[in-house]
């Protein structure tokens, strides 16, 4: 049987993901620009300080919101915004690298609005956390605990999956174990900050939407897993 000429070379990524990526792209681009004054003039130098002031979680602010029961847009807007604004270059490369692929794999199972709710309620969830646990002055930038989200829906999948062929289910969770066994390495030997608070809310938040979101819950889930 000949191959189809028309076929894609790989795979096409649903919409929804290039969505989540294209942005963290554009804006990584711009700041990385402007730190070498390619565009923008000297003051885009300072651009990157100037996005986390404007978009990135403050733990500290948030505390005072909940003291006061005050809640500004301009306040309320950052548990969305800051994952698509990151350290530097390296942090969101690896950040794209994995909503693309993890985006890709449970893109193809879930609705686009099922990604979006995972992702941006992974990142809310996460902010949450990071805030309420903990009484850090460092703000909260990067698109981690989303994509955390995504591990958690990934991780649904495998679950529903093994589930359907009788295997220990505990097997889903061996990835998210994986990653945070090496943050935490990474964190003994070089030294790290407390995000790890907002990846490990993520991901909960992401495994437990994936009850709610998935098409037709665990059975028809279940079910279209059988037949890939």
């Amino acid at each position: 049987m000949s191959p189809d000429p028309d076929a894609h070379p790989i795979n096409p990524l649903p919409p929804v993901v290039w969505l989540l990526v294209l942005p963290v792209i554009a804006m990584e681009v711009v700041l990385n620009l402007g730190a070498r004054g390619i565009i923008g003039g000297p003051e885009a130098v300072g651009w990157r300080l100037a996005a986390f002031q404007d978009y990135a979680f403050s733990g500290q602010v948030f505390d005072w919101m909940l003291s006061n029961g005050r809640f500004p847009p301009s306040q309320m807007m950052r548990f969305v915004t800051y994952p698509f604004v990151h350290g530097g270059v390296t942090h969101a490369v690896f950040v794209v690298v994995f909503i693309l692929a993890l985006g890709k794999m449970v893109g193809e199972i879930f609705r686009a609005w099922a990604v979006l709710v995972v992702f941006f309620g992974s990142a809310i969830v996460g902010a949450a956390a990071y805030g309420l646990l903990l009484d850090d002055p460092m703000p909260l930038v990067g698109g981690y605990p989303a994509v955390y989200g995504l591990i958690g829906a990934f991780t649904f999948l495998l679950w529903v999956r093994l589930a359907g062929t009788g295997a220990n289910q505990y097997r889903a969770f061996t990835l998210i174990g994986f990653l945070l066994g090496i943050q935490l390495v990474f964190g003994l030997l070089f030294g790290g900050s407390n995000d790890w608070v907002a990846d490990v809310a993520g991901f909960a938040t992401g495994f437990g939407l994936s009850f709610v979101v998935s098409p037709g819950g665990w059975g028809r889930v279940r079910a279209k897993l059988r037949h890939r």
